[in-house]
């Protein structure tokens, strides 16, 4: 396995997927569940990730080529997505891109279950995390690389898993501060992966500014 490439997929996939960014929302949506119906919500919304996570892995890129869509074309295009997040991040409000609109946040009332709308999908799945599915298996060379990404994904959703767990425990111990600054930390890194997206996709795109 590839150390450094399993390294980068790991630090992208914790940032655009971060479990503590997605905390205060579902404790939110949560808000008067038992500890049986948190609970049962928290193992619904890790199995439609993983679900989501699967499908995107294998079918992301026959998706983009029913549409002539080539890998580096995606990645620009997923690399000023990833931007945006990231400095809706480091500037302290959401991206509607990433966590739905106000309206489409609160449309959460009228459905029979919070775990895949609005949690799963698009507060920890949604176009940054896609995005970066996509173009990571799409640039992987060999088991070793699809192996890197796997793990990195596994790793990040059980970390989601325990997260939301133990969401109510972690949500008196973790202090706004505390999220403000892992925010804005996360942002950075995001936002560095975005610029390193954009730039080789625009170098194999036009070979010129090589």
């Amino acid at each position: 396995m590839d150390t450094a490439y399993f390294v980068k997929s790991l630090g992208a996939f914790f940032a655009i997927m971060n479990p503590f960014l997605a905390l205060p929302m579902f404790l939110s949506l949560t808000e008067g569940f038992d500890a049986a119906q948190r609970r049962r919500t928290a193992i619904a919304v890790i199995f439609f990730s993983t679900a989501m996570c699967l499908m995107i892995g294998f079918a992301g890129l026959r998706v983009l080529s029913v549409f002539g869509i080539g890998v580096q074309d995606f990645r620009v295009a997923g690399g000023i997505v990833l931007m945006m997040i990231a400095l809706g991040m480091l500037n302290g409000r959401g991206v509607a891109a990433h966590a739905g609109s106000a309206a489409e946040q609160a449309h959460h009332a009228d459905l029979d279950s919070v775990a895949f709308y609005p949690i799963t999908f698009p507060m920890i799945i949604g176009p940054g995390t896609i995005t970066t599915i996509v173009v990571f298996t799409g640039q992987a060379q060999g088991m070793a690389d699809y192996g890197a990404i796997a793990l990195s994904l596994g790793l990040v959703l059980g970390a989601t898993a325990v997260v939301l767990l133990m969401a109510e425990r972690i949500g008196r111990v973790m202090s706004q501060t505390l999220r403000v600054i892992m925010t804005r930390l996360m942002g950075m890194i995001l936002a560095a992966i975005a610029v390193e997206m954009v730039a080789t996709g625009l170098r194999s795109l036009l070979p010129g500014l090589a």
